[in-house]
């Protein structure tokens, strides 16, 4: 499966299929998935492109850093 979600996908979750009032589907798509809080970002031909793991709603894994504390010594 994908990373991204495919443009009929897109199409399904904002239920934009076309440009109107001078406007592209892109565009209204755009809009629609900020409405919506979707995170999101614009390709280089100005379509929207939204990750799946943000629709599934999937944990992102948390990359653990090791934290340095002092070895104190008491004598």
């Amino acid at each position: 499966m994908s990373t991204f979600l495919t443009p009929d996908e897109i199409r399904e979750l904002t239920g934009i299929a076309r440009g109107k009032a001078g406007k592209t589907r892109e565009m209204l798509q755009a809009a629609a998935l900020r409405t919506m809080k979707i995170p999101f970002y614009l390709n280089a031909v100005g379509r929207p492109i939204v990750t799946r793991h943000s629709i599934e709603g999937q944990a992102i894994p948390e990359v653990s850093t090791a934290t340095w504390e002092p070895a104190f010594s008491h004598g």
